[in-house]
Order: structure tokens, then C-alpha cells, then sequence
């Protein structure tokens, strides 16, 4: 950029006091600072648009390789699977359909089994619905049921007798 020290703004603004004169002076410097920043604005603007599709030139080769990355990916997993498919069938050929039945390896649960899922099934609900059981409760004289605060009222209120009328 341009080197302007103190003495050479001296002289350039001694040098403009006599050719415009001291009356036109101001608006001149005015004017010129005005220009001024409009030029610096418009430079950093054209900065930033240039950085600014140098990140976009950046990112789209970026995009194309990743694109590029994801084809072949998928390529390799497509081409694995095509050949694990094929492994499978070559091991897994019955011999015939009419005796192969999906039911010929399948064992029905003992019923010792049930049981133990069905009281393990008791047990995890018990323990999902209420942290004391029922029966600790009317042994130790907690409540068993939640009672609303105007039921509580209404139980605790005295009674009044009838009002008798003076006449």
C-alpha cells in the first residue's frame, strides 16, 4: 500500500489549502473521505466474495469425494453381500422341499419353564406398580388407597345441627 507519513499529509494538504482554497476545503475532505471508505467497503467486499468461492470451490471437491467414497463403498458392501448370499446357498441346498419343515428343530417350552416366567412375570409387576406390597401395607396400617383432599375434608368437617328457626 501507499507509505504516507506525517510530513507527507502535511504537504499534500498544504498543496490542496492553496489550489482549492480555504472555503472549498472542507467539502473537498468530506467528499474524499466518503470515496475513501465506499472504496475500502467495496474492497473487503470483493475479499470476501473471493474467499468466499475459494471455500465453495473447497467444498465441492470435498462433496465429490466423499460421493465418489460413498460409491465405492457401497459398491464393496453390495459386491460382500452378493458374495455371502451366494456361500449361504451353497451350504444351505435341502436335499428336498416335500421333508424339510421349519417346525423340525422347534421344542415346545417345558412347563417347569413357564412357570418360572410367569412368577418372574408376577414379580416385575409387582415391583413396577407399587414399591411396598399390598400385604405389608394392612399389616402395618398404611393406606392402601389415595384419598382426595376434599373426601379428607368432608370426613374431618363437623357436622352442624339444624339451624331451628326463630319463627
Amino acid at each position: 500500500m501507499i507509505d504516507l507519513g506525517l510530513t507527507k499529509l502535511a504537504l499534500i494538504g498544504a498543496v490542496a489549502l492553496i489550489v482549492i482554497g480555504p472555503k472549498d476545503l472542507p467539502k473537498v475532505a468530506r467528499m474524499a473521505g466518503t470515496l475513501f471508505g465506499r472504496a475500502q467497503r467495496y474492497i473487503s467486499q470483493v475479499k470476501s466474495e473471493v474467499s468466499r468461492e475459494i471455500e465453495m470451490e473447497e467444498l465441492r471437491k470435498m462433496q465429490k469425494e466423499v460421493e465418489s467414497a460413498a460409491q465405492n463403498f457401497e459398491q464393496d458392501i453390495h459386491k460382500e453381500f452378493s458374495e455371502a448370499q451366494q456361500e449361504l446357498n451353497e451350504l444351505v441346498q435341502p436335499e428336498s422341499h416335500s421333508s424339510y419343515s421349519p417346525y423340525d428343530y422347534y421344542t415346545p417350552p417345558s412347563s417347569d419353564a413357564m412357570m418360572a416366567k410367569a412368577k418372574n412375570f408376577r414379580r416385575r409387576k409387582v415391583a413396577k406398580t407399587s414399591n411396598i406390597p399390598s400385604w405389608y401395607k394392612s399389616r402395618h396400617g398404611q393406606r392402601s388407597q389415595v384419598m382426595s383432599g376434599a373426601a379428607r375434608m368432608a370426613k374431618h368437617r363437623v357436622n352442624r345441627s339444624p339451624s331451628s328457626s326463630f319463627f
